[in-house]
């Protein structure tokens, strides 16, 4: 059986290699650092998350048995942690307080333009529901299907369809106004 490189580097990191485990640690810690800042709205908690949740895959990669990819099954360790978090610290936190987005969740290289609206963008997102907020990121940024979402949340892909619309019509008229 012929496995791509990703394949081997999860035998090679469930054997003990810590070369490939850094490997994979590295083809996935932007793209996980990028969703749990969309969750989480703020640096630092979405990197103890995503530091978390690569301690968390570490210690259970041998149960990762390769029926879904990797960063899907990643984003669900992610999801967990992020939601275990936003449980904790929801009482710390005002209903209308939203965090400034990191510079370096902007690209640089990217015109002024488009950051603005990228900060606009993540900033509406900051104010959604928690559960609304889990379901735009893998529906827009990960490009999961609707049941991905419901197998990966445990909840029907009816109940993902009623968030995602509930989220869109709460984001909708305040990206309306920006675009004036």
């Amino acid at each position: 059986m012929i496995f791509n490189s990703e394949e081997r580097l999860i035998r090679k990191a469930q054997s003990g290699s810590n070369k490939a485990w850094l490997a994979l640690v590295r083809q996935h810690e932007k793209r996980l650092y990028n969703q749990c800042i969309r969750l989480l709205r703020h640096p630092d908690d979405a990197l103890d998350v995503m530091q978390e949740t690569f301690i968390s895959a570490y210690q259970g990669l041998n149960k990762f048995d390769g029926r879904s990819q990797l960063h899907t099954w990643l984003f669900r360790i992610a999801y967990n942690k992020a939601a275990e978090h936003f449980r904790r610290h929801r009482e710390h936190q005002s209903i209308d307080s939203v965090a400034e987005p990191s510079s370096n969740v902007l690209h640089m290289e990217r015109p002024l333009m488009q950051a603005q609206q990228n900060q606009q963008i993540v900033e509406h997102l900051a104010k959604l529901p928690f559960e609304q907020r889990v379901v735009v990121e893998m529906k827009f940024f990960q490009h999961c299907t609707f049941e991905e979402i419901a197998q990966q949340l445990d909840v029907s892909p009816n109940t993902v369809k009623t968030r995602l619309y509930a989220a869109l019509g709460r984001l909708k008229p305040q990206l309306e106004v920006n675009d004036g």
